[in-house]
């Protein structure tokens, strides 16, 4: 038998900004996960996305502390269909308040990239492939 990766774990600090800020990103998480401590959305693949309060950790984790100001350990990628929807989401994300890391731009390694960052400072990634150049 071996291990399977089965899902990302984050705590948050405020779970309904973070359900509403993954939803907003097309993250299923059932109605009422923003009023629960633990709250989990099925993503393709299998794979979950599972958020827990502060409070729930330190609930059975007594000892663990948020990261350091100095920034965040975690970093998810959502890969978008095109360039554009990577510029228009970023732009959606950032006028509904969330904090833009990193502006839009074509990379060197063929994509369009751009990083926000959720309620908790988590960076979220977001890319696409460029068109192929002759």
């Amino acid at each position: 038998m071996s291990p399977r990766f089965d899902a990302i774990g984050l705590v948050v600090s405020d779970m309904a900004a973070s359900v509403a800020f993954y939803r907003r990103l097309g993250f299923p998480f059932p109605e009422g996960a923003e009023e629960q401590p633990h709250a989990e959305a099925g993503l393709p693949g299998g794979l979950r996305l599972l958020l827990d309060t502060e409070e729930t950790v330190r609930s059975f984790h007594p000892q663990w502390r948020p990261p350091s100001e100095n920034g965040s350990r975690t970093s998810l990628a959502l890969r978008c269909d095109d360039p554009g929807e990577v510029d228009a989401l970023y732009e959606e994300l950032v006028g509904s308040g969330c904090h833009g890391e990193l502006k839009p731009w074509d990379a060197v390694w063929g994509q369009r990239y751009a990083v926000v960052q959720d309620p908790d400072g988590n960076g979220v990634d977001l890319f696409a492939p460029l068109p192929a150049t002759e």
